[in-house]
């Protein structure tokens, strides 16, 4: 494992009436996989969601990559490098792969959508991660398993160095989470760190450090 890629000390979060986070800290490194646990209401999903630019802080520091920032946005996260895949997935069902990937940041040449392009790039990212998908597929006809695989595509695209994971394998066979751990080691060894949110306290010791 390689540096410290994220830190989070002291982070303090109140809700009325609620303290959802009190003085928690929280360290990732390089390629190393690290896995939050708890039961519902402890805090996992407020903590995840203050790395990801959804909340602020109301106390502590956060630093990513070495810099630091007394506040997210969605936005600001990605552009430091911090992704999540969400438990209910956020596709465009009715689009293609490539479409999907680059939804919002479409690649244009002489005033026209580089679909080319788009295409290339989306299977240069799909071999990297030995995914083998049209990316004129429509993303509505994959399995689930398989659009999660296009989600993890599509932060990669944005070069993510930190990929939040939430439930990933809740809604998988036994076939496909060893297909999702195949991706996630092949993340590891990229220096990708991984936040792996579960309840299958079983499957964690087939990935996580």
């Amino acid at each position: 494992m390689g540096d410290v890629i994220v830190s989070m000390e002291h982070i303090t979060k109140e809700f009325p009436g609620v303290k959802a986070l009190d003085d928690v800290k929280f360290n990732l490194r390089a390629g190393e996989v690290m896995a939050l646990l708890g039961e519902n209401g402890a805090g996992k999903s407020t903590l995840m969601k203050i790395l990801s630019g959804v909340y602020s802080l109301d106390q502590g520091s956060l630093k990513i990559f070495g810099k630091d920032y007394s506040s997210l946005t969605p936005s600001s996260a990605r552009e430091a490098g911090v992704a999540i895949i969400h438990q209910e997935l956020n596709m465009c069902t009715h689009l293609s792969v490539a479409e999907n990937i680059f939804l919002g940041r479409e690649l244009v040449k002489n005033g026209r959508l580089d679909n080319e392009r788009m295409h290339e790039e989306t299977t240069k990212i799909l071999h990297r991660l030995n995914i083998d998908i049209d990316p004129r597929t429509q993303v509505g006809d994959l399995a689930v398993s398989r659009q999660q695989m296009v989600e993890i595509a599509k932060a990669l695209s944005q070069n993510a160095r930190v990929l939040i994971m939430d439930e990933p394998t809740s809604a998988l066979t036994s076939k496909e989470i060893d297909e999702l751990f195949k991706i996630i080691h092949q993340l590891k060894e990229d220096g990708i760190g991984i936040i792996y949110i579960s309840h299958r306290l079983e499957e964690l010791q087939h990935i996580v450090d």
